[in-house]
């Protein structure tokens, strides 16, 4: 197995509160993890460190054997794609939010791709044009996962993602991500007792410590 995390007496404060205490953990490639624990004891804040948008107050954290340097962080964030609970997409069409990911790569856009991707998630192409402000939380959250999938991140970070949707919306995401997404390495931050017993590797927060089950 391939090391991609290794998290060694990982501390992180503000203001004088500890949200992370003294957090030691190894991710493998192909990791299934899932973590669970009370709101506010810091395992949003674990998945955005991993996802290098903050950085710890002490301790040693590294990719690939690696720490994260400022000049590698566009390339880092290719290969490991953060899903927020609420969905950031621009308020424009459906066409608009998944041409990102090609603008920003300098990619041609393939359409092919983005609409395989689109019935993945029950969306036919009709979707492509129709504006965002006209789609139910549901439906953006498909649609967000779209276009964070489209160039097959290596890991997903899962904040939460089902935990604002419907039943069906619900069971089309789990779906997907127990399905479609075995070759990945997956770290699923979750409130949900079934999505939680998904994970190869299940680990609980509390009060900022880290305990594996």
């Amino acid at each position: 197995m391939t090391t991609l995390f290794n998290l060694e007496n990982i501390f992180y404060s503000v203001q004088n509160q500890t949200i992370l205490n003294n957090i030691n953990l190894t991710i493998e490639a192909g990791d299934f993890i899932t973590i669970s624990g009370p709101s506010g004891s810091g395992k949003s804040t674990l998945l955005k460190m991993l996802a290098s948008m903050i950085t710890p107050t002490s301790g040693c954290l590294t990719y690939k054997g690696k720490t994260l340097k400022k000049e590698r962080i566009t390339d880092y964030r290719k290969e490991v794609s953060y899903f927020f609970q609420q969905p950031t997409l621009f308020d424009d069409t459906v066409m608009d939010n998944l041409k990102f990911p090609f603008d920003i790569r300098q990619a041609e856009f393939d359409k092919s791709r983005v609409t395989k991707l689109l019935k993945r998630f029950k969306l036919n192409e009709s979707y492509l044009d129709k504006k965002i402000i006209d789609l139910s939380g549901g439906e953006k959250q498909r649609i967000a996962f779209v276009r964070n999938l489209v160039f097959e991140p290596d890991v997903l970070l899962l904040d939460e993602v089902t935990s604002a949707l419907d039943d069906e919306n619900k069971e089309i995401i789990q779906q997907f991500i127990t399905e479609d997404l075995k070759d990945k390495t997956i770290i699923w931050v979750t409130h949900d007792n079934g999505e939680f017993k998904l994970g190869k590797r299940q680990l609980s927060i509390v009060d900022g410590i880290l305990e594996e089950k």
